[in-house]
């Protein structure tokens, strides 16, 4: 039974000369398979197996619409203020600076200009991952500032939203961003510059009862969930069991509320093919 014992030492390597794997290398898929992190990278973060489009934030999304990930920020250094010094388990500063610190971003959104296969788009794109893509006054004002420079510009303009809705610590200051943002869409509409609105997974609350539907175009990627008020809530409002689907953004397309879905992989060319027939 030799072949079963080690006669040689000094074949195996020592534990401290081991190494483990880098985290994030893998990526296991909700369908339980596991892919390569640059696979799902090289394909726009959409599970190749299950076509699952997973969450990310406006660095990707402006890495897969910008040509050569060229473009130009609009408000970079932007940050909050405390009109209300809202206290709930911590201060709201201490919640805001810890989640910069966490995401490396200023607030929820961020806006830029920049070329998609040529053409001209001004884009401003939600990160959940900053509390919930929350939207308070930064968030508000991000937004109308980008309008703003479509509307100098006559550049089509682009807005990605997934958010959880409204920021509770900014109260009535949150919810009026969705009035100011809806009239500045107004001023983009007579000006006659294109707006697009992209919904992803999630896109709720005051952010679906604002700009995120006021689109010239309503579109959405497969499985986003879109709605104002939770399924539970509309439960029980109504006293009714809900449609399956229900608030899916195919169940929203069957219906009426958007124009298309459209899939990650496609996205780029599908807004530069829509943006030459409104060219035309």
């Amino acid at each position: 039974m030799a072949w079963f014992k080690r006669k040689e030492k000094g074949i195996t390597t020592p534990t401290e000369e081991k190494k483990d794997s880098p985290n994030g290398l893998w990526h296991k898929t909700p369908s339980g398979k596991i892919i390569h992190v640059k696979e799902l990278q090289e394909n726009a973060y959409v599970c190749p197996d299950d076509n699952f489009h997973e969450r990310i934030g406006s660095t990707e999304y402006f890495e897969i619409l910008f040509d050569r990930n060229e473009y130009t920020e609009l408000d970079a250094n932007m940050s909050f203020a405390d009109p209300l010094e809202f206290v709930d388990s911590k201060p709201y500063p201490e919640r805001i600076k810890a989640s910069q610190k966490k995401t490396g971003l200023k607030d929820a959104a961020r806006s830029a200009y920049g070329k998609i296969n040529g053409k001209d788009l001004c884009v401003c794109c939600m990160d959940f991952n900053f509390i919930g893509g929350s939207m308070g006054s930064v968030v508000g004002e991000k937004i109308a500032r980008a309008i703003d420079y479509s509307l100098k510009t006559k550049t089509p303009f682009l807005m990605i939203s997934k958010s959880g809705g409204a920021r509770m610590m900014e109260a009535g200051f949150s919810l009026m961003q969705m009035a100011k943002t809806s009239a500045k869409l107004a001023l983009l509409e007579e000006a006659k510059v294109p707006y697009i609105s992209l919904m992803t997974d999630p896109t709720t609350g005051g952010v679906t009862a604002s700009f995120a539907m006021l689109g010239d175009f309503n579109i959405a990627e497969p499985g986003a969930l879109i709605g104002f008020a939770g399924p539970r809530v509309i439960r029980e409002t109504i006293g009714k069991d809900l449609p399956k689907g229900f608030q899916s953004a195919e169940f929203l397309l069957e219906h009426g509320f958007l124009d298309f879905i459209v899939n990650r992989r496609k996205l780029k060319d599908t807004l530069t093919t829509l943006l030459r027939l409104l060219e035309n």
